[in-house]
């Protein structure tokens, strides 16, 4: 790399006269002052001396603006590649092919082993003259590291919720290829019933993880038509009657008229499904369902079907409510891979509406989301 070794003289009285004549100071003229970007900016002039280092780049590399100003890039980053090669002395941005145009974002090393991702575009008077400008972006990978351990947890808790089914069906079958003449019809039926189980514990995390991913890439789709929120209610309270629980444990009050709301009604279920299951396996006492019109805080003369689900039980720590809607949120209780309150949220907010958690009367949970009204612009 054929930059300078020592501190330019006068560079710094340099990068002030560029900046007031629309120089790297103000972004070519653009009036946006560098320090106000996201990212760390250096720029680098012809000689290889840096005349623009902002406030992200400082922040990012630890290194005061005015100690970068007017040293060889080398100096101001030494950068190095994760084998420990020195990342300008490999590029060569000076010196090297002439028709290079610059160097795609790349995971590099800061001294003492910080990782920053960096880019860097090569400005050219001509196509394939020398180099007149280095400009390096400089991007924290802080972010991405919570994207990976995001994912990383993500995994782990589904290879661990898989094996316990995938291991009970396995055993269950397996004993039953190789000793079915042993078992009664009574000892058959009840490990066919738990394999059926387990089989459908396992179809529900796939559908979980199939959520997730479309929530988290914005391609969760919505098949919209009008849906009778109270009736979905007393459906889903009949189910848990069904199942078994006492039908006074649960008390619903519908507010009528209710105004239109269509919605995808398979997202609307999911919806009532867990938060009904929540009230009914972690609280106590009485499960209260409300449903009632409600104006919409976002548009003006707009309206919104409001859905409440409160339960009398010990309800959910002041210092966890905001860890409610993240994944692999379980609460005091175990079980569950902790997804079903993030899939929540994703599927009304996909529909527009809002979800919130806080105190119910009583000191249960309780949990309120609403759904926009009306019918959708193609109807209208």
């Amino acid at each position: 790399m054929s930059v300078g070794t020592s501190r330019a003289p006068g560079v710094k009285d340099l990068v002030r006269a560029r900046a007031d004549h629309g120089g790297p100071g103000d972004l070519g003229g653009l009036g946006l002052d560098p320090d106000e970007l996201p990212d760390g900016l250096v720029v680098a002039d012809e000689t290889g001396h840096v005349i623009c280092f902002n406030a992200a780049a400082a922040r990012i590399t630890a290194v005061p603006a005015a100690d970068a100003l007017g040293t060889p890039l080398e100096h101001a980053l030494p950068l190095e590649d994760l084998e420990g090669r020195r990342w300008w002395q490999l590029t060569d941005p000076y010196g090297g092919l002439a028709i290079r145009v610059g160097q795609p974002e790349c995971n590099l090393l800061l001294p003492g082993g910080r990782e920053v991702l960096v880019s860097a575009r090569y400005v050219r008077t001509a196509r394939t003259g020398p180099v007149r400008r280095v400009v390096v972006s400089l991007r924290d990978t802080e972010a991405r590291r919570r994207t990976e351990r995001s994912h990383a947890e993500l995994i782990a808790t589904v290879a661990h919720e898989l094996r316990s089914p995938l291991t009970s069906v396995k055993g269950f079958t397996a004993t039953l290829l190789a000793k079915w003449e042993r078992f009664t019809d009574d000892q058959k039926k009840l490990m066919l019933e738990t394999v059926d189980a387990d089989a459908n514990r396992v179809t529900r995390l796939i559908a979980e993880l199939l959520d997730i991913s479309r929530i988290d890439s914005g391609r969760l789709e919505l098949r919209r038509q009008p849906v009778d929120i109270g009736a979905a209610v007393a459906r889903h309270i009949q189910a848990h009657v069904a199942a078994g629980q006492d039908a006074d444990r649960f008390l619903v009050r519908v507010q009528r008229p209710l105004p239109d709301c269509w919605a995808d009604p398979d997202k609307v279920d999911q919806v009532l499904s867990n938060l009904l299951e929540n009230a009914v396996r972690h609280g106590e006492g009485t499960v209260t369902i409300e449903v009632a019109p409600s104006a919409s805080p976002r548009e003006r003369g707009g309206a919104e079907t409001a859905v409440t689900v409160s339960d009398e039980g010990p309800g959910i720590p002041e210092e966890s409510m905001g860890r409610v809607f993240t994944r692999f949120w379980r609460g005091s209780k175990r079980g569950g891979t902790g997804l079903g309150l993030y899939i929540v949220k994703g599927i009304v907010e996909v529909h527009g509406g809002t979800i919130t958690v806080g105190r119910a009367p009583g000191g249960g949970a309780r949990f309120r989301f609403t759904l926009p009204v009306g019918a959708p612009a193609y109807l209208q």
